[in-house]
């Protein structure tokens, strides 16, 4: 079977390495008879896969020793009310930095928990770029202060993220996380669902300082509770398994590729491509993200006209390539890199441009 040229945004690429290894082992996980979907949670088996995914994410993201990291399930959605539950007390207000819909989201969500307000935004620019650093808005009595790594519908992206001692940051970081190498001691928490550069969806990356346990309050229901998960170890109750084992057989394939520095590596030489092609084309594709705000996961683009954005997407679908479609809520095209995303793949989305671009020229 000829593997098509993915470019879906989530739920999206996996690496071909991985998707093969996973299928070798789907009937019988290392001579053991059974699928590893058919193997109990507290099993010597299952419990190597969730301690090893555990100890390699430590490793390619240097997680220091004072953060814990959990596999929660409910995506990056059930995060935003987890996050003001815990943390968002009273007197307190949760300050969140909008770069687009999903920063909206949690915001929404906070404000049923508590009181929250906006401390930066780029909304007035149609979130084409990241909010300045020295024009964003702190409070003496902010809770945490919320942040979007990377903006998946409008291709934006944080090249640099907001420091202030006296504040504790949390980041949504499910689009760029295991991308590029991060500053994980400047937050209290990071969160990120798996379906982008992590393995398939299912289960959510939660990475926690310790000293903030002492914060959450005692009348949670158990199973919002960070403390619940972090006592546990993530087993309180049945994890999703087996996109646990997917997420370690894309960890070890990310080590492989030799970590972050060069996937890192990996990730500019495939922007550096798609954004030149783009850039290049005199005005036939328009990159809807301000230049030093682009992101380097999701390319966002549009065409003169829709009626040559139609056509483009058909002609792209019609040579094999998927998910091209930009976001629904504000249409033209989007092409995610995402790190399984190989450089063939992208040349060849790159020369099917330029083609397409001589062919329809105005």
């Amino acid at each position: 079977m000829e593997r098509r040229y993915n470019f879906n945004a989530g739920p999206s690429a996996l690496p071909q390495d991985v998707l093969s290894h996973a299928q070798s082992e789907l009937l019988n996980y290392q001579q053991q008879g059974m699928s590893i979907m058919e193997f109990s949670h507290r099993s010597k088996e299952y419990q190597r896969i969730h301690d090893g995914a555990n100890e390699l994410l430590r490793e390619l993201l240097e997680i220091p020793d004072d953060y814990e990291v959990l596999f929660l399930q409910g995506g990056a959605s059930l995060q935003f009310s987890m996050i003001p539950m815990n943390f968002l007390h009273q007197g307190y207000m949760a300050n969140y930095l909008l770069t687009g819909s999903w920063s909206q989201k949690a915001l929404t969500e906070a404000k049923k928990i508590g009181e929250a307000y906006i401390g930066g935004s780029s909304k007035e620019a149609d979130f084409k770029r990241i909010p300045d650093l020295n024009a964003l808005k702190y409070g003496e009595n902010d809770a945490y202060v919320h942040l979007t790594s990377n903006n998946t519908i409008h291709g934006t992206q944080w090249k640099s993220f907001p420091q202030r001692k006296e504040s504790t940051f949390i980041a949504d970081m499910s689009s760029d996380i295991l991308s590029r190498s991060l500053p994980i001691d400047q937050f209290g928490l990071i969160y990120a669902g798996a379906q982008k550069n992590l393995g398939p969806a299912g289960v959510t990356v939660v990475i926690l300082k310790k000293d903030l346990l002492s914060e959450i309050p005692d009348n949670l229901p158990t199973m919002l509770d960070y403390r619940t998960h972090v006592d546990k170890k993530s087993l309180y109750n049945t994890p999703p398994s087996f996109a646990i084992y997917m997420l370690s057989l894309v960890l070890e394939w990310t080590k492989k590729k030799g970590g972050l520095k060069e996937i890192e590596k990996m990730n500019a030489e495939k922007t550096k491509l798609l954004y030149t092609t783009i850039d290049g084309s005199k005005g036939f594709y328009s990159g809807t993200a301000e230049a030093d705000s682009r992101s380097s996961m999701n390319v966002t683009f549009t065409l003169p006209s829709k009626e040559l954005e139609d056509l483009f997407l058909k002609e792209a679908e019609e040579e094999g390539f998927v998910g091209l479609k930009g976001h629904r809520s504000v249409g033209g095209c989007r092409a995610s890199i995402y790190n399984a995303v190989p450089l063939n793949s992208v040349q060849a989305l790159s020369d099917f441009m330029h083609t397409f671009h001589h062919k329809h020229n105005i």
